[in-house]
């Protein structure tokens, strides 16, 4: 008999060999996950344990070869703001098309729409109080303002109103002045920070987040920015009720708290037209607001306002005037100050200053050409080259930046994720499709009227979204209408010839931050692909899912009439704080590794559309 120390020893390198010999967990394997499985860190394994795998394909070129800077350094850069009708948006339009064919894509062409109207563009700009002291001045035109013949010094006149009543002292008195047409606006100091990315609780909440309640102003919707069909210039005697803490301009906007659709674009607030008819009327010179948000020299800037118009809402419509139309009215010039400049104009002149500006204001506009243009262009597929996958982004950008953020970022990803499955040599079953939309700004009218020609509209509306025929266009109505409202009734949908063809559209549009996951827009089905196809950027913070919507940009086009149209969730970074509409909007406010993480999912979730058996689920028809 063996001493009990040679069985014992003997038991324990049995179990020791045996336990070594364990073969590691199979991530693809079908039974019940452990934590040690579910993990980002096997996400990644992966992804990675396959070289030729082309997802890791689509991941290593996107991350290790990527050209997402240098696109975006040329568009903002180099062409700089792109406002629609533009000379520098058709350059951007003619750009990108040659990019993208030197690419290898195919049927790149130039799309028109429209007739939008008249183009605009800066020529020469500067302000600066002359007496009694020299002010330099921080500010920028309002879009589509008129100019100046030459430069011209004029007396300041602050705008003191708070009823009708008080317009009778102005009577007579500002032919020819500058005019301070606001209150001051107060600039509370700031004691969070204006970058920030997603919470885990805040992607908790997205995540838990119900199907959307009813369809219209009335959903749960997630909105991204405020958009408005009509001029967003200023608000004549009227101060700002815009949050000066970035957090709750963020939460506000994707989270769906009232409030957050109350201003106009790039938190300008709605147009008082009255007051601006009477300023008209009276023959002032100049018309300058302070930046409803902003401070520190940031100033947020949109389009000029036209006596009369106003808007109700996200992407809404209206009858009145707007100020591109070719029959716009005549208007004052008008100028956005930075806050801090323009309190201090107001404080001087309420202690009994006289000021003297001078004005350099010269713009051009351009009407030889009154229609707008969307370049597209294509990947063409194999077996199902007849079915189409779309991803896209808007080239459109306000002025008084370089559009980097807004949408620079989104045009640059979806520009890149196509080059990422070119340089892999990945064939697609499904043709890809990218379009670079334009008049997003002014309504999503770029995207709406091509979902209108190519995929399908609805008519007979009453009281909701809808998407114009392209053969009804007028020259103050680009071809397209929104109204977001909650009735839908007496509508039909035309379907045009590639409504069936269309198997998903995603989009780009939320600035620079990088990919936290995809709102689903109330479309359940499309969740366990999603989910699969998260997995292998787990690592990479992409995980969320939400049945929320999200409004405010070109997807909402496609959603519309009932085809899979999807925004991602972005983190805001600085983008509602500091760059969205902003002078603040360039380049340098862009986070690289962000842009390249949201380039490599675009392509993977593109190429996986693409060579699904099955075109994407739809939500079911109302």
């Amino acid at each position: 008999m063996r001493p009990n120390w040679l069985l014992t020893l003997a038991l324990t390198l049995l179990t020791l060999t045996a336990f070594s010999q364990t073969p590691p967990p199979d991530p693809d394997s079908s039974r019940p996950p452990d934590a040690a499985i579910t993990n980002r860190a096997a996400a990644l394994r992966r992804s990675r344990r396959n070289a030729n795998d082309p997802i890791a394909r689509i991941r290593d070129e996107g991350l290790n070869h990527s050209q997402v800077m240098q696109t975006l350094s040329y568009l903002s850069d180099v062409i700089g703001p792109r406002l629609t009708g533009s000379p520098n948006l058709k350059r951007a339009n003619q750009w990108t098309r040659e990019k993208l064919t030197s690419w290898g894509l195919t049927n790149a062409n130039l799309e028109e729409w429209g007739p939008f109207g008249r183009g605009w563009s800066l020529k020469r700009f500067s302000a600066q109080i002359v007496e009694p002291q020299a002010i330099p001045l921080i500010g920028y035109p309002n879009a589509w303002t008129p100019g100046f013949s030459k430069p011209m010094v004029a007396d300041v006149v602050y705008f003191d109103i708070k009823t009708n009543a008080d317009l009778e002292k102005y009577k007579g008195k500002l032919k020819g002045a500058v005019v301070l047409a606001s209150p001051v606006r107060e600039v509370k100091a700031r004691f969070e920070p204006l970058a920030n990315r997603f919470a885990e609780s805040n992607l908790l909440r997205l995540a838990n987040a119900g199907p959307p309640r009813t369809f219209g102003s009335d959903s749960n919707s997630i909105s991204g920015r405020t958009r408005s069909g009509g001029g967003n210039g200023p608000r004549v005697g009227s101060s700002s009720d815009a949050p000066d803490d970035p957090a709750s301009v963020t939460n506000s906007a994707r989270n769906g708290s009232a409030g957050a659709d109350r201003r106009g674009p790039g938190g300008r607030p709605r147009t008082s037209g009255r007051y601006l008819s009477f300023l008209a009327k009276e023959g002032a010179a100049l018309i300058v607001t302070p930046s409803s948000q902003g401070d520190g020299g940031t100033l947020f800037v949109s389009a000029a306002s036209v006596p009369g118009a106003d808007t109700r809402g996200t992407n809404s419509a209206t009858n009145g005037p707007r100020v591109w139309a070719t029959n716009a009215p005549a208007i004052p010039a008008q100028v956005t100050l930075a806050a801090e400049d323009y309190n201090r104009l107001v404080r001087m002149m309420q202690q009994g200053e006289k000021l003297k500006m001078a004005v350099d204001l010269q713009v051009q506009f351009h009407d030889d050409d009154l229609m707008a243009y969307n370049t597209v262009a294509e990947i063409p597929g194999s077996d199902l080259k007849s079915e189409i996958v779309m991803l896209g982004a808007h080239m459109d950008s306000w002025h008084s930046g370089t559009g980097a953020t807004d949408n620079g970022a989104g045009v640059a990803a979806t520009m890149e994720a196509v080059r990422i499955l070119q340089a892999c040599k990945l064939q697609p079953r499904r043709t890809v499709r990218i379009g670079l939309w334009t008049g997003e700004e002014q309504g999503l009218f770029g995207s709406k009227a091509y979902v209108a020609r190519h995929f399908g509209y609805y008519t007979n509306m009453t009281n909701a979204v809808s998407v114009r025929s392209p053969k009804d266009q007028r020259d103050d109505s680009p071809g397209v209408r929104s109204i977001f409202g909650r009735s839908r009734s007496a509508r039909k949908l035309i379907r045009e010839a590639e409504y069936e063809k269309l198997s998903a559209y995603f989009n780009l549009d939320n600035g620079t931050g990088k990919i936290r996951g995809v709102y689903m827009q109330g479309n359940e089905a499309v969740r366990p692909l999603f989910r699969r196809w998260l997995e292998p950027f787990y690592d990479l913070g992409a995980e969320t899912l939400t049945l929320s919507n999200t409004g405010g940009t070109d997807h909402q086009s496609f959603d519309a009439i009932g085809l899979p149209g999807f925004q991602f969730i972005q983190d805001p970074i600085d983008y509602f704080s500091r760059t969205h509409h902003s002078n603040a909007d360039v380049f340098d406010r862009i986070q690289p590794d962000d842009l390249k993480q949201a380039a490599t999912i675009l392509a993977a979730f593109v190429y996986q559309t693409a060579t699904m058996d099955e075109k994407l689920p739809r939500k079911p028809a109302d």
